[in-house]
Formats: structure tokens, C-alpha cells, sequence
């Protein structure tokens, strides 16, 4: 009889890739056209006033300001772009 078993072949060791998703700008960071502010799947976060939505709900920055998360109507999450002053 053998002390152990033999190297065969195990079932486990598999798993996908993360998908990279969450929030990549925060509140108060100054932002400009074209930056990613959320991935996510669904529309957990709403886009708010200068900010546009991707076909895979990812939330974009259509202008120049700073990032503002707000509740909205229902209790909606949006996030929002308040322009800069001065500019």
C-alpha cells in the first residue's frame, strides 16, 4: 500500500476575474470632461447634473468641476458636478 496518495489532479483552484467595479473619484475631487466617476452594474448611482451614463451604467464626467454625491427624489443616490467659480 502507498504512505499517500497520489498527485492527481485537484477540483478546486478556479475563480474569474474581479470586474473592477466601485466608485473612482470621490466627493470634492475637481474633475474634468470625459473622467470615470462610478463602474457599476445597474444604476445604483444616478447621474446628476453634468454627468452622463455609458450603456453599461458606467457614470462619466461631461464637465469641468467638483464631484458632489446627493440623495435624490425616493431616496436615489445621484452624483452631481458643481462647476468651478472663476473660471
Amino acid at each position: 500500500m502507498a504512505t499517500s496518495k497520489t498527485g492527481g489532479s485537484t477540483q478546486n483552484g478556479r475563480d474569474s476575474k474581479g470586474r473592477r467595479l466601485g466608485i473612482k473619484l470621490f466627493a470634492g475631487q475637481e474633475v474634468t470632461g470625459g473622467e470615470i466617476i462610478v463602474r457599476q452594474r445597474g444604476t445604483r448611482i444616478h447621474p446628476g447634473k453634468l454627468v452622463g451614463i455609458g450603456k453599461d451604467h458606467t457614470l462619466f464626467a461631461t464637465g469641468v468641476g467638483v464631484l458632489r454625491f446627493h440623495f435624490g427624489q425616493r431616496g436615489r443616490k445621484f452624483v452631481s458636478i458643481d462647476p468651478v467659480s472663476g473660471q
